[in-house]
């Protein structure tokens, strides 16, 4: 999921177990996250990944929290950023450059994210 609003990329505790990621590669951290509603969560920590997205490998470091969501991993501000990504949610699309050529990612594409 992409949040334009959303100024930490966020990954599910869950989902670094549903992984077999190992737990010792996540650091300390003292970031507080808010919740859409407003409620606070302190993050478990962080941790560095690389995710592949089409033919583009970006290492993001993501806040880890221990609760149950509606999305695998969130991309915010910062991996929008660091991408310079263009996200258009009306069309749920994402447009950034690699290596000169424009790369479109689509909500329903088979485009792996991996």
């Amino acid at each position: 999921m992409v949040d334009r609003g959303s100024g930490v990329d966020i990954c599910p505790l869950s989902i670094l177990q549903s992984l077999k990621i190992n737990t010792n590669r996540i650091h300390t951290s003292n970031v507080c996250v808010r919740e859409f509603d407003g409620a606070k969560w302190d993050t478990f920590g962080e941790i560095y990944l690389i995710v592949t997205i089409g033919p583009t490998e970006f290492r993001i470091t993501f806040q880890v929290i221990d609760m149950d969501t509606s999305y695998n991993l969130l991309f915010g501000r910062p991996w929008i950023h660091m991408a310079r990504a263009v996200p258009y949610t009306l069309h749920q699309v994402i447009k950034f450059e690699h290596d000169k050529q424009e790369i479109f990612v689509h909500g329903d594409d088979d485009l792996p994210i991996t």
